[in-house]
Parts: structure tokens; sequence; C-alpha cells
């Protein structure tokens, strides 16, 4: 179909058939009959014939028009499944837990393309252990999670650290302090995110490091809402911060103590038993790269 979109519109171009042969590597009696199916096909015909030239009519006009429309319409075609068929020229399939959307993956996809300005990235965001399903069912290719996957068949590279902090309202008893154990706040009320989310697993394992065993009052989806709630005096949580300090909290209500010596490790992912894409592994040598930079 496409080359026969060529033929029409190099025949329409240069008004005769020898020209338009040499021009698309026919011969002019292929051409010629070319020209003769199509106008039966069509049921006008499509070119006046002045000696050796052919003058495209009305008819001629409305399907030169098309036939570029087509074949553009089919080049793009052809680029899209290239893209697909070619993993180098793919997207970058990543997931990521939602707290990473906000800095950590935007700037490791804008370093990335500031090296591969044409890389495409197809984004999926959800709980730890979702993300981890969608790499392993196919769904993406790599992901960025935190607690490490416990399953054995996935891949594990850490990529960053945060610091753990206790989030209180400002008014609370612990709000002045620097540094805090968890085991000092065995008595109080926990804000906490819902089972499935990574940061739900850490809360868990650092309550049975420190034998306690906590009441919760509520569990969220969102470690912003965990904050909002305690800003407003439901209780205190756990949460992973940047830049902690009593005086540095993440709303004018709340002060973030730095949980001592604790802090949770970010890392990429990925399934072992399936090769990665092209695309995705050259994202993942970058973020190895990255990570390994002092």
């Amino acid at each position: 179909m496409h080359h026969e979109l060529d033929w029409f519109i190099a025949i329409a171009e240069a008004e005769n058939l020898t020209a338009a042969g040499e021009q698309v590597r026919v011969s002019q009696p292929t051409l010629s009959r070319f020209v003769g199916r199509l106008e039966v096909d069509l049921g006008v015909e499509l070119f006046d014939r002045r000696g050796r030239r052919l003058v495209l009519n009305r008819f001629g006009q409305v399907y030169l028009e098309r036939a570029r429309r087509a074949r553009v319409q089919l080049d793009t075609a052809r680029r899209e499944i290239e893209e697909l068929r070619r993993p180098t020229r793919g997207a970058v399939r990543l997931a990521f837990l939602h707290s990473f959307g906000v800095l950590l993956v935007p700037d490791l996809i804008r370093g990335f393309r500031d090296a591969n300005p044409g890389a495409r990235f197809t984004l999926t965001q959800d709980a730890a252990a979702t993300v981890v399903d969608h790499v392993v069912n196919g769904d993406a290719d790599l992901a960025i999670v935190s607690p490490r996957p416990m399953r054995t068949d996935m891949a594990w590279h850490p990529i960053a650290e945060q610091t753990l902090a206790l989030v209180v309202p400002r008014s609370h008893r612990f709000a002045g302090r620097v540094t805090i154990g968890l085991a000092e706040a065995a008595d109080e009320e926990f804000i906490v995110m819902e089972r499935g989310f990574g940061m739900r697993r850490i809360f868990d394992e650092l309550c049975a490091a420190a034998d306690i065993a906590p009441t919760i009052t509520f569990e969220s989806a969102e470690l912003a809402t965990i904050t909002g709630l305690v800003g407003a005096g439901l209780g205190i949580g756990v949460v992973p911060v940047d830049d902690p300090g009593p005086r540095r909290g993440v709303a004018p209500d709340v002060a973030l103590i730095p949980l001592s010596g604790e802090s949770r490790e970010i890392g990429l992912t990925w399934f072992r038993p399936r090769p990665l894409p092209e695309a995705s592994e050259r994202f993942r040598e970058f973020v190895v790269r990255r990570s390994a930079t002092p």
C-alpha cells in the first residue's frame, strides 16, 4: 500500500510515467498498469492525457491530497512501531512510591534526559507491595522503593537514604528534643501508613526492634495526611525526611525529631529472571552510576 502511494504521488508530481519510474525505480509499463487499475477501482479517470504528460484532473487532485495525508500517517505509524520494536527507542517503564514523586524521581528523570534528550517514560505510582507486583507482572521494568523487597527474585541497588523522624505536634513534650528513641514514645497514640505501604513495614519493624506494641489510632495512604493529623493533635507518627530537626517541620504546627540511628534505604529494583529492555537498562545504569558518585 505504501509503495503504491509513492507511485501515485511521483506520477502526479512528474506528470510523466518514465520520469516517475526513474524516481521510484519502477518500470514505465508497471506504472501504466498501476494507473489503469487504480482508475478502474475508483470508477473515474484521475489524469488528463496530453501526449506523454499525465495531468491531474479534479478527481486526481482529491486523490493526491488524500494520498499525501495517508503517506504521512503511515510514516508516523512506521516510526511508532519501530520505537516499540526497538527497545533503545522505547519508553522506560518506571514504578515508584508516591512520596518519591516530589523530588527523587523528577530529579533522576531530569538528569537522565539531560544526557538522553529523546528518552520517554511511562510512570506508575503506588504502594510498595503493589509497585513490586507491577515489576514482577511485567507492567513496569524498574521500581524505586523502600524498604528492600523481601522476594529473592528481585534485584536491588541502594541509591539513597533518608533519616526517619518522629513527627509530633509543635506543643508536644518531645518537640524540643534533638533526637529520640522510639521506645520513649511507647505510650503514645500513633498515626501510621496502611498495610502494604513501605513505611508501614518499616514502622512495624522499628516497633518490633524496640519491643513495643504501639497503639494505632489512624491508618492512612498518604504521608502528608499523617503529618496533617499529627498537626491537628490526633497522635504522633514516624516519617522519612531529608532535613529533619525540631524547627524544620514539614508543616508549621509539627516538629520532626530524628530517631536515633534510624533511616530508610531507598533502592532501585527489577525482576531478575527477565532481561531489561535496552531503554530501561540504560536508565538502570545511569541511576547506579549516579548513586556511586560522592
